[in-house]
């Protein structure tokens, strides 16, 4: 496979964000027939400055945190990597998975799911970001079977059970504290359900037996079908390019054009045994690159823009991820070792022992890779630590955080 060495548009400097929204604060009309006074509504925008979020504080960069479970005891606790402290969440049952949007942490467990809401997040449009955070709080819950599956898009959180029912969720609402439930689906047994923008994509039974993407609104309601069928549909992932969709011939990458969802397949090229077929995608938020696991000794990497699978041979692995443009293959060792490989070519170009032990799952504890712009995170549970890590700089372990609790379960916020 020939990659296209283009590179995707770097996400913009927070510098930038910051300047934006200085610059549109400060652009009030102060003039109308009122002799030259501000109108109440002229008032009340240049009280309400560009970005602005009740509640919340904006800042320059980037707040990230990270959301840690203690699977064993049921607890959660959130380490905030700008001032290295950690502090109390709340609680989930014992053995619950963690997920995370960007924002909320879900905890899934028998019975449903519990969302918090971590208090730090970003705001997209599109040619500048806004970073806030707010204090954290528990926000409620979302019955159910066992939920397998949670992706939101500005508007809606869907949350994908182990029956094949799904709930769509008000995500503003969601952001003030309240679950709010718009749709109950019943027929959502196909894989899971996934916003785009105001729309759900559902994937549902189809003629014979096949797999069809159906787009639904707010409320549920069937308005239209993806002419692009995905065989043997599983896991998928939200980008800011759109929503990929794992098929058992490649994925199904779904945008939005003229606001209706648009689908187009990105075939692997070759015949995969199934074992070899990605479960799950990791990426960096608002990243274009996703990666996962193909089979037990190697991992895949899709470029969404350039509409390009690769493989590259590792060795046994527990976890993978990468930020994307231009930035190593970061893979977590059955070994515990950490190494990073150049995409283009699959060459190994660093490596170290990081765990204390293996890394290797062991009943609820995941040994993850979180990444963002800059550093990656690793949890390691049998030493009740994390590592940041520099990627760019051979690995160089930036700092470590020694824990009082057994870090099982890790998602990063605030991106």
């Amino acid at each position: 496979m020939i990659w296209n060495r283009k590179k995707a548009a770097p996400v913009p400097a927070a510098a930038a964000a910051l300047s934006l929204g200085l610059l549109l604060a400060a652009c009030s009309d102060g003039g109308d027939d009122t002799g030259g006074k501000p109108s109440p509504s002229a008032s009340a925008s240049a009280s309400k400055p560009h970005g602005y979020v009740e509640g919340a504080e904006e800042a320059a960069e980037q707040q990230s945190r990270l959301v840690l479970g203690d699977s064993a005891r049921g607890t959660l606790k959130m380490l905030d990597l700008v001032d290295g402290k950690t502090e109390p969440l709340g609680r989930t049952a014992r053995g619950a998975g963690l997920v995370t949007d960007g924002r909320f942490a879900y905890a899934n467990a028998r019975g449903g799911s519990e969302v918090f809401d971590s208090g730090t997040w970003m705001v997209d449009h599109g040619d500048h970001v806004h970073y806030y955070r707010a204090e954290p709080r528990g926000v409620g819950r979302v019955a159910g079977k066992r939920p397998e599956h949670v992706y939101s898009s500005p508007s809606l959180t869907a949350v994908t059970f182990a029956d094949g029912t799904a709930r769509l969720l008000d995500r503003s609402r969601l952001e003030k504290g309240r679950v709010s439930p718009t749709a109950t689906l019943k027929d959502a047994a196909r894989g899971p359900v996934v916003p785009l923008g105001e729309h759900a994509l559902v994937p549902v039974a189809g003629p014979g037996g096949e797999v069809v993407v159906e787009v639904r609104d707010r409320r549920g309601k069937r308005t239209a079908s993806l002419g692009e069928k995905c065989p043997g549909l599983r896991g998928a992932a939200v980008m800011r390019p759109g929503v990929v969709f794992g098929c058992a011939d490649g994925a199904l990458f779904v945008s939005e054009k003229k606001g209706k969802p648009h689908a187009e397949r990105i075939p692997f090229g070759r015949k995969v045994p199934d074992k070899e077929r990605p479960r799950s995608f990791q990426h960096r938020s608002l990243g274009t690159t996703l990666t996962a696991k193909a089979g037990e000794k190697s991992v895949w990497v899709l470029k969404v823009p350039q509409r390009a699978w690769k493989r590259v041979e590792t060795g046994p692995v527990a976890a993978v991820n990468s930020a994307g443009l231009d930035t190593p293959l970061l893979v977590l060792e059955k070994s515990g070792a950490l190494a990073a490989y150049e995409i283009s070519d699959g060459k190994e170009i660093a490596r170290k022992k990081l765990l204390s032990g293996r890394a290797g799952a062991e009943g609820n504890s995941r040994p993850v890779i979180e990444v963002d712009a800059n550093r990656a995170y690793v949890n390691d549970p049998a030493a009740r630590k994390v590592y940041e890590i520099d990627y760019n700089d051979g690995l160089r372990t930036a700092r470590s955080f020694s824990l009082d609790f057994t870090p099982a379960q890790m998602v990063e916020t605030g991106r």
